[in-house]
Parts: structure tokens; C-alpha cells; sequence
């Protein structure tokens, strides 16, 4: 079969692309920017991409179109594709249809830790001998790609609360019918489609109902969210995790700057034994925890488990070093959510010894941030940081209003230049600047090592 993607340098309609080619279908797409990574991976695998949406590609006649959740009502070629009656069909009912029926999917959901928690429970599946199938919305730096079919059974996907098409305004992940469900957190984003947090947490009780009774619901002991989801009903078995009552962190060991730390894993309060995760963090533990419960959950051992989390890689663009120079290290991290702001600084404080400062360099573009939604939590997110640097160069709303409380640690700034020439000038050996965006942030990381080079 050949199909045509629309939206294909998307993270997901990229695995998108590159499962149906692994199946054997003959791929194309058409994004309007085609840009790495992922059309390098897509290029890699053989499937040739288009730039823009011109209605010409209409003559392309594949079998099917799988249209992106990107694409809206008055695109060129999506409205040639409906003039015509050709078939259509969105990603996630194409994945389901395909790919996920008849297997043991293991579905990760939450505001915050999706993509590290499916990388790391499809790395536990992979060392321990399962060869899962694997959709992840990010680069795992364990896998030569974020998605492919697998041969095992099991199949590990982000489940991602956004919605399907423009013509399924349901969330996508409705489609996924999972097997083991991870539950890790719940709080109130995608401002562009969802009106409150309850309007989500409806979404997931949706979820929460196609899990069979047989299946698993591992769920964050610590997220009042998610306990009135279950309140609305659950018919599976459910685990906790962060909870005394099941999963939760023990003892902390120690790590330096970029170094391993561990923390012993307990189950119902007995040690399982010291996972010695490399990426530091509340967050990363709790994920940890998640991964573990799932894994085990698919009668995995908790020792193989636990080890196989001693060797996990991470994902690209959470606390990753992008560069050192001259004793000052750049570190690039996707967080775009407060929550997620906070949590990201107070695990690089935990890797930060002999008075080492953290410059927080923070670009507010999220369809969430953008709109102003979450201003009034911004101060609070950064203000462990010992320096704060914001870029408003897109947005309607002054940053600066929102950041006085924090005084003169925080900067606004409206032009890329000016904002890494104030970040070098201020940068001394040892410092840790920590940029945050869920973008390219205008290639800033390059920019500011190569200014420190140079300063």
C-alpha cells in the first residue's frame, strides 16, 4: 500500500512513517518545513519528502492519506483530498488499525514525563529480551530511532492527551486501547483546545474505560488529578506509585556534576534493590518508578528491571549537555510547562556542587505559555535558579510583569542577539546555563557556545 502523510516531520506522524515502512507500505510525506532530526530519519529509511501542501500532490493517488492533527480546515491539499473522496484516515486510527490490534500495548500518559517513561519502559522491554515495538514522542538515545514495529508482543506508546484530526476532536490516545495504562501525572495545559483541567481529566476517564478489567492502570499516588479520574470509575487492577501502599523512592545516593545517582526501589516498603538511574531528579525517579511498575507488571523480574535502568541513555533534550567551554556548560531541556520548569531546575541543582549557579534561559512558547495562561506560576517555577533569563520575542504579554518578585535576577529580552550576549557576559567557569523551550529557541544553544568561545 502507499500512503501520503500530511504533517510528517511531526514526532509522531514521523513514527508514524517510519513504522508503516518497516511494515512493508511504500511512504511519502509533505510537511510545510522539512527539517531535522526527523527528516533525517525519514530520508534515512528511504521515504521521500515534499515541501509545503500544494494541492498538485493530489496526482501523488496514494491508497490512503493519513492526515496530522497539524492540519486544519482550508489547507491546499486537504481540501484537493476531500474534493476528490480519496481515502483518509488519522494517524492514530491508522495506528490501531494496523499495528496495535492484538497486542499487549503498554500506553504512557500524563502532562509531564511521557516521552522519558516510554523510553524508559521500551528500554526494559528491549534488554530484557522482549524486542517491543515502540512509539515515542522524542529521540531516545538508547534506539536508533523514536518508533518502529518490533517483533515481540508488546508495544510501548506515548499517549498523548492532543487531539486526532481535524475531523476527530477526540484525544488521541482513545485510540490506543491499552493493555497496562501509566497514569503519571495530571494537570492543566493545552489552553488552545482544552477549557480546564476537568475537561482534560474527562479525557482521561475516557481512557481509563478501555482498559479491560484483566489490564493494569498504574497510577501516581501523589496527583489529586488523577485520583478523581479514578473516582469517576476504574474496572482494571490498579498500582500505585510515589505511594507507601505500593512503588515509591527509598534512600538517595549521592552523585556529582553529570555523574550517577541512585535511589533504592521499594515495594510495599520491602527494598527491591538500588537502581542507579543516571538522570537526576524527582521527576526522573518517580518516571523511573512508573517504567519499573509497568514493566514488572508484563512479568519482567524487578532485578532485570531495576539493572536495566542502571543502563539507560535518556532522551534527547531533557538536561542534555550540548557543550562545555571554558568551564561553563550549556544544557538544553525541553520543559515548557512551570511544573515541568521547576522540577527540571531542582534536578540540575541536585548535580551542582562547591557553589556552581544555575542561569535559566527560558523561551515561553508552548500554544499554553503563548497565550498567557500560566504567567502568574512563571515566577515561581524559575526562582530556583540563581539567574533568570526569559525571551519574549513572540508573545503579546511582558514576561517582565509576572518576574518582578524575582528582581534583579531576572531579564527580559525581545532579540535573540542581545539575550546571548547578556547570558556570556554574565557566565563564569563553572556555571550551568539551562535553556528550556519545547523549540529551536532560534539555534541558541550553538550560538552561546560559540560566543563563549570567543568572549
Amino acid at each position: 500500500m502507499h500512503i501520503h502523510i500530511l504533517g510528517i516531520c511531526g514526532t509522531f506522524m514521523g513514527g508514524i512513517a517510519a513504522i508503516a515502512r518497516e511494515a512493508g507500505h511504500q511512504v511519502t510525506g509533505c510537511d510545510a518545513g522539512i527539517y531535522p532530526p526527523m527528516s533525517d530519519q525519514l530520508h534515512a529509511l528511504g521515504i521521500d519528502l515534499i515541501e509545503g501542501y500544494g494541492d498538485d500532490q493530489l496526482s501523488i493517488g496514494p491508497d490512503l492519506w493519513i492526515i496530522g492533527n497539524a492540519i486544519s480546515r482550508g489547507n491546499p491539499l486537504l481540501e484537493a483530498i476531500l474534493d476528490s473522496g480519496a481515502r483518509y484516515q488519522s494517524g492514530p486510527q491508522w495506528l490501531a488499525d494496523q499495528v496495535l490490534a492484538g497486542r499487549h500495548v503498554l500506553a504512557v500518559a500524563g502532562t509531564h514525563g511521557k516521552t522519558t517513561t516510554t523510553a524508559m519502559l521500551a528500554w526494559i522491554l528491549e534488554t530484557t529480551g522482549g524486542a517491543p515495538g515502540f512509539l515515542i514522542g522524542g529521540a531516545p538515545l538508547d534506539f536508533e530511532r523514536s518508533a518502529r514495529l518490533g517483533t515481540g508482543r508488546a508495544f510501548v506508546i506515548e499517549a498523548d492527551e492532543y487531539d486526532t484530526a481535524f475531523f476527530d476532536k477526540r484525544s488521541k490516545f482513545i485510540h490506543y486501547r491499552p493493555r497496562t495504562l501509566i497514569l503519571n501525572n495530571l494537570e492543566f495545559d493545552h489552553a488552545d483546545i482544552f477549557a480546564d483541567l476537568a475537561a482534560i481529566e474527562t479525557q482521561f476517564h475516557h481512557l481509563v474505560r478501555t482498559v479491560p478489567r484483566s489490564g493494569q492502570l498504574i497510577v501516581n499516588g501523589q496527583a489529586p488529578a488523577l485520583g478523581r479520574v479514578l473516582a469517576r470509575g476504574h474496572w482494571s487492577q490498579v498500582q500505585s506509585f510515589l505511594s507507601d501502599q505500593d512503588w515509591n523512592v527509598g534512600q538517595l545516593t549521592e552523585g556529582g556534576a553529570f555523574s550517577t545517582a541512585g535511589f533504592t526501589v521499594l515495594r510495599r516498603g520491602v527494598p527491591l534493590g538500588l537502581c542507579t538511574l543516571p538522570q537526576p531528579g524527582a521527576h526522573n525517579r518517580a518516571n523511573a518508578l512508573a517504567a519499573l511498575a509497568a514493566a514488572c507488571a508484563t512479568g519482567v523480574s524487578a532485578r532485570e528491571a531495576i539493572e536495566a535502568l542502571s543502563r539507560f541513555g535518556g532522551v534527547q533534550r531533557r538536561l542534555q549537555l550540548r557543550g562545555e567551554v571554558r568551564g561553563v556548560a550549556v544544557i538544553d531541556d525541553f520543559a515548557h510547562h512551570p511544573t515541568a520548569i521547576s522540577e527540571t531546575i531542582a534536578a540540575l541543582r541536585e548535580r551542582t556542587r562547591n557553589g556552581e549557579r544555575i542561569l535559566a534561559v527560558f523561551e515561553p512558547r508552548s500554544n499554553t505559555m503563548k497565550r498567557g495562561t500560566m504567567r502568574a506560576h512563571l515566577a515561581d517555577s524559575l526562582a530556583q535558579a540563581d539567574r533568570i533569563f526569559c525571551y519574549a520575542g513572540a508573545l503579546s504579554w511582558n514576561p517582565a510583569d509576572d518576574l518582578t518578585s524575582l528582581g534583579a535576577r531576572a531579564s527580559v529580552e525581545t532579540d535573540l542577539d542581545r539575550l546571548v550576549a547578556q547570558i556570556v557576559a554574565e557566565a563564569q567557569a563553572g556555571d550551568r546555563i539551562l535553556v528550556m523551550s519545547n523549540g529551536g529557541f532560534g539555534g541558541i544553544h550553538t550560538r552561546l557556545l560559540a560566543a563563549l568561545d570567543t568572549h
